[in-house]
């Protein structure tokens, strides 16, 4: 039969099963790892069927064994038991079914399990997830806080009940997911993906109470650290008790050491927040108070000085002061005036004394006598008698008067 297959040419569901069989066939013996969800074993049957989950997604596969095989077993399996288990995949024709068909089965003890904690830890360590560098603080007040927990748990109550004892107005989206066996990675991976799409919700919690190594291994699966380290929103750990301290604790962005620390931890006391406020009130009020009565003392300083007391005083003065400036230059200016005046009058009065024009306004004149065809000078000062014609003229700076000869 040709391999190629066509809509003319199909192949008929026997050979599909067949030829899958054939391929599953050929894969050998392997071993798997999982956690046991389900065990289905009559006590009259030879066959058992358990199913096989994966504790880090939803995938599971179902193995068959010998139901002696199972009873075997010390101490006997039961559901979420971590188990190694060594077996063939087998196909079964008839109703299309793959199926893992078990020849041994192997518990993971607690000291394993511890053992691969700690290889997981230096592994997420090496990595960074743990570096307080890369942790976001959440904020002061949320607007809602997102849970994650078990129903009805005693986790739940403890968070909610703490939270609202502190601020009564917070307000809570909770999902609740298994929080131990098979299914709880897978649910909360949901529920924490949910949450942190939700723009709302400013802080998610995951809280669990205390319990054994096998039940707070989901909270140190690899897969659910890598998503919280992801995660937008910070988160808060509160798993089991104080002594606890799965992985998530050292992934998560604060680690409670209790679901009762963490209630208290997402959300202020508004009681102590009320005090606060009204300590800081107070502070702010003298702080204004003592900013005031400084800025009054200084205004009032300056208004004291005399430039703003008075502010028309100094220009009074200073106007007085030119007033008197002015008048001490106008006396001054007077006094040079009178004084220089006098003394011009006095220098006339002298120029006019002693002038040619006053002697001889008064009949006197120094003449001298020529002798000529056609006049006569008088050489000696003499006494001319009033209306007797006079010829003056000047030489080298001396006056003379001669007598016409009309005379």
């Amino acid at each position: 039969m040709s391999s190629a297959t066509s809509a003319e040419e199909p192949w008929p569901v026997r050979t599909v099963s067949r030829k899958i069989a054939e391929w599953i066939n050929r894969l050998g013996n392997i071993w798997v790892e999982g956690q046991l969800t389900q065990i289905s074993a009559r006590p009259k049957a030879t066959t058992a069927f358990l199913t096989l989950r994966d504790p880090s997604a939803d995938v599971s596969l179902t193995l068959t064994c010998p139901n002696t095989l199972l009873q075997g077993m010390d101490p006997p399996l039961t559901d979420g038991s971590r188990v190694v288990v060594h077996g063939k995949p087998s196909f079964y024709v008839g109703r299309g079914t793959l199926s893992l068909r078990v020849d041994e089965i192997r518990t993971v003890g607690v000291g394993e399990l511890l053992a691969r904690i700690e290889r997981l830890r230096k592994l997420l360590a090496a990595e960074g997830l743990f570096e307080t560098a890369r942790k976001r603080s959440p904020p002061l007040l949320p607007g809602r806080v997102g849970l994650i927990t078990g129903r009805g748990s005693a986790a739940e109550h403890d968070v909610i009940s703490n939270a609202r004892l502190r601020w009564p107005a917070v307000d809570f989206a909770v999902r609740n997911v298994a929080v131990q066996g098979s299914t709880a990675v897978p649910q909360i991976l949901e529920a924490l993906s949910e949450l942190d799409r939700d723009p709302d919700v400013e802080v998610i919690v995951l809280a669990r109470g205390g319990g054994s190594v096998e039940d707070l291994l989901p909270f140190s699966d690899e897969t659910l650290c890598r998503a919280v380290a992801t995660c937008t929103t910070p988160v808060v750990s509160a798993i089991g008790h104080e002594p606890d301290s799965p992985l998530l604790d050292h992934v998560a962005d604060v680690r409670s050491s209790t679901p009762t620390g963490a209630g208290k931890r997402v959300v202020p006391d508004v009681a102590e927040e009320t005090r606060r406020i009204g300590q800081l009130t107070d502070r702010a009020r003298r702080a204004l108070r003592g900013w005031v009565e400084r800025e009054q003392g200084l205004l009032n300083s300056l208004r004291s000085r005399p430039s703003l007391a008075d502010p028309k005083g100094p220009l009074r003065r200073r106007s007085e002061e030119v007033d008197a400036l002015r008048e001490r230059g106008r006396r001054a200016m007077l006094t040079v005036i009178t004084g220089e005046g006098q003394e011009l009058a006095a220098t006339r009065s002298r120029l006019t004394a002693l002038g040619p024009a006053a002697t001889l306004a008064r009949g006197y004149a120094i003449v001298q006598r020529a002798d000529g065809p056609d006049s006569s000078i008088l050489r000696s000062a003499e006494q001319v008698r009033p209306g007797t014609p006079l010829r003056i003229r000047l030489e080298d700076g001396t006056i003379h008067a001669v007598v016409t000869e009309d005379e």
